[in-house]
């Protein structure tokens, strides 16, 4: 086995130690990671825009001497810009017309900051609409496990990525459960932060404050460290989460106190059926947690399958998408064409442009109480955490998500995430069990607004106690 197959396995903090130890170098972590993209991705189709020749010379020229110096990463091509770097959001007309973006984020700025060495952007579906990764300008990302299944969306193609070997962590974002999704059909740890952890500049509070920017990593620490240095209030940021620690890092390596643990288990959201793997194993999960000292009860915020939730959600957002075309139209210099974004944005622009300012304002003040009535199951409930499944289905085959049906579908589906996206709270997917035909199934982990820091801890004793890194896909590097 050679070089690049050995550090497949390996995960970012594991590749960082090595550089420092002088063992490996930077190049050779670049290079070798290069090797494993142009070997495994072209059945994958992942990393969309490569910048190889680009990142090799940032590492010739020196790395900042952070604490991932010398690691390779990718982003993903849907925010978390890099100035002179295309930026699509996998969109035809932005392809075509050859956009790229003019400043770094600020969270680019930091990545950077760390050392790592950014080998390109990933594979998003269209403006992140959709809980799947097939876009028609790129095409599907496929997921490693089961090429005809689906990574999942938005960060789908992060993180495929990052489940077949061919980067440790990649950046992802969520806005309705994007890192969370991908992270239980690829069988990843991820972490959507609470709201005002990580700083949206030098953009605003996008999708209305939903979407939350992090990472999928195959290990819990990786995304602890890189929490850290992700996490921080930026001049002009209007939301900055509380209860930051020193080192969210170190956090991960001591197991929490007895926790308070609500089980969500239902066979149905709202007549979205659950499918009965997925229940099993979030069953599972919870006897796990059970057995480790915590104190589980069949119990979840009666507001998680509020019948309205789906329709204030999409009511929320949609009005976001049709300026977003005024945005389109104003880069393009002319009205925007059907064939310029795919149905999907069409429907969500059109269903935006039903929406007056009177009753987006209701749908705001509805959003607040319902933040308030989910905040109460944690604040007088008494609970620390809520268990419950991810997805209501295992990955689901690509196509599912095609058509008019296919479009009912993509928002019926979002039965446990969005939730909290709406609120703010942090959620994270761990992986912990498969489905009868050995496809990934994560449990969902959810905790009150700004304490990541119970999730972390939480999620790396359920790790330590149930080790799923060494799990390998049918596609992998290694």
């Amino acid at each position: 086995m050679g070089m690049s197959e050995e550090l497949a396995g390996v995960d970012a903090i594991g590749q960082a130690a090595l550089v420092r130890a002088g063992e490996v170098s930077a190049a050779e972590l670049t290079e070798a990671a290069i090797a494993r993209i142009e070997a495994v991705d072209g059945r994958l189709n992942t990393v969309i825009h490569r910048r190889f020749d680009k990142a090799r010379r940032e590492v010739a020229d020196g790395l900042p001497d952070g604490p991932f110096h010398g690691v390779p990463i990718l982003l993903k091509d849907l925010g978390c810009e890099m100035a002179g770097e295309p930026s699509h959001s996998g969109n035809r007309l932005l392809r075509d017309l050859g956009h790229r973006a003019t400043e770094d984020a600020e969270l680019t700025r930091s990545i950077g900051r760390a050392g790592f060495a950014i080998l390109g952007r990933t594979n998003v579906p269209e403006f992140g609409l959709v809980n799947t990764t097939e876009p028609v300008a790129y095409g599907p990302a496929r997921n490693p496990w089961d090429t005809g299944r689906s990574t999942g969306g938005s960060s789908g193609g992060s993180a495929a990525a990052v489940a077949a070997g061919l980067v440790p962590i990649a950046q992802a974002s969520d806005g309705g459960g994007s890192i969370r999704m991908p992270a239980s059909n690829c069988g990843l740890f991820g972490l959507k932060p609470s709201r005002g952890r990580i700083s949206p500049a030098p953009g605003g509070d996008n999708m209305e404050g939903h979407t939350t920017l992090g990472f999928v990593s195959r290990s819990v620490r990786d995304t602890a460290a890189a929490l850290d240095l992700a996490a921080g209030y930026r001049a002009g940021d209007s939301t900055v989460a509380p209860h930051r620690p020193d080192s969210y890092l170190a956090l991960a390596a001591a197991d929490p106190e007895p926790l308070r643990v609500g089980l969500m288990d239902v066979p149905d959201v709202n007549g979205f059926p659950v499918d009965a793997d997925v229940n099993a194993v979030v069953r599972e999960a919870a006897g796990l947690l059970s057995d480790l000292g915590h104190r589980v009860e069949v119990s979840h915020p009666e507001a998680m399958t509020d019948p309205e939730f789906l329709d204030r959600w999409l009511h929320l957002l949609s009005p976001t998408v049709t300026a977003m075309f005024e945005d389109l139209e104003a880069l393009a210099g002319r009205p925007l064409e059907r064939g310029d974004a795919e149905e999907m944005a069409w429907w969500w622009r059109d269903r935006g442009a039903e929406i007056g300012a009177a009753r987006h304002i209701a749908n705001q003040d509805w959003r607040d109480r319902f933040r308030r009535r989910m905040a109460s199951w944690w604040a007088d409930g008494g609970f620390d955490v809520l268990l419950s499944p991810v997805l209501p289905t295992p990955a689901t085959p690509l196509g599912y998500f095609d058509g008019e049906e296919g479009l009912r579908r993509s928002i019926r589906i979002l039965c446990f995430t969005p939730q909290f996206n709406m609120v703010g709270q942090p959620a994270a997917s761990v992986p912990f069990g498969f489905s009868g035909d050995g496809l990934p199934v994560g449990v969902q982990l959810a905790a009150a607004y700004g304490r990541e820091d119970v999730l972390i801890r939480l999620a790396a004793q359920i790790e330590r106690a149930r080790p799923w890194a060494r799990r390998r896909p049918a596609i992998f590097a290694g």
